[in-house]
């Protein structure tokens, strides 16, 4: 029944058996003891020193988001435990109290102390972790968009707009197109994408030309709204939209689009 037919291995098995029912603290203790001969951080190591070792890990836009998510309320009471002494438990108490994008990094956040072997096995099995229900998500239609530029007065955010709809590039890639990314001769626009560094490169139409025509030429095409945060340009996205009445959409839904 312990799967073994030598005497002296039976008696060892039967003795941990023991232990780990009598003394679950001093085989805790134990545990810790053995895995410290491979990796010195494992006993003081905490959920705030990995999401920390995570986002050293990340650039850019991405970094930026991860520092937002280590501010999450919701994750305050795991980031000081220790991780080899996390019980499955509090990871679902904290994805109770947090929203879907908890859920999202805290599931990653996870995954990495897996990968890294600072969790031996998953404190969640895969098939208990709540799924992730996002909210609708939809493209902005061409009324809806006629509707915000002829009510827009700023001429540079009116043709950020209007370059939104033809071009279908993130925000963050948008605002950071210079005039050097658009080639007149072969009448193509081209720019490496922040958040995978791939080049996107896309025709031009006579409408798109026409746009681009009225901007700089040379240098950044959208001077100030390129050192504007993309939050805060999405906040005035909101508010020209909540202005008109129009419900569901964000600068994201002219990727959709």
């Amino acid at each position: 029944s312990l799967g073994t037919t030598d005497e002296d291995e039976a008696r060892q098995i039967i003795e941990a058996k023991n232990n780990s029912q009598r003394q679950p603290v001093l085989n805790l203790q134990i545990a810790k003891a053995y895995l410290a001969g491979s990796d010195n951080g494992m006993k003081t190591r905490t959920w705030q020193n990995a999401i920390e070792a995570l986002i050293g890990t990340k650039k850019g836009a991405n970094k930026e988001r991860w520092l937002r998510v280590a501010k999450d309320k919701a994750l305050a009471p795991l980031l000081p435990k220790v991780i080899i002494e996390t019980q499955g438990e509090l990871l679902l108490r904290v994805l109770q109290c947090g929203k879907v994008s908890t859920n999202v990094y805290l599931r990653r956040l996870h995954n990495f102390c897996v990968d890294m072997n600072w969790l031996l096995w998953p404190l969640v099995p895969k098939r208990q972790w709540p799924a992730v229900e996002y909210k609708e998500k939809r493209a902005i239609t061409l009324a809806e968009h006629l509707a915000i530029v002829a009510r827009e007065n700023n001429p540079e955010r009116k043709a950020f707009y209007k370059l939104a709809w033809y071009l279908g590039a993130s925000q963050s890639d948008l605002a950071g197109l210079n005039a050097e990314d658009v080639d007149w001769d072969n009448n193509v626009i081209s720019y490496s994408r922040m958040k995978t560094g791939t080049v996107a490169i896309m025709r031009l139409d006579e409408e798109m030309a026409e746009i681009l025509r009225d901007l700089p030429g040379n240098g950044p095409l959208f001077p100030y709204l390129r050192t504007v945060r993309a939050g805060d340009r999405a906040t005035e996205f909101k508010q020209r939209c909540t202005g008109l009445g129009i419900k569901g959409v964000s600068l994201h839904s002219y990727r959709y689009a």
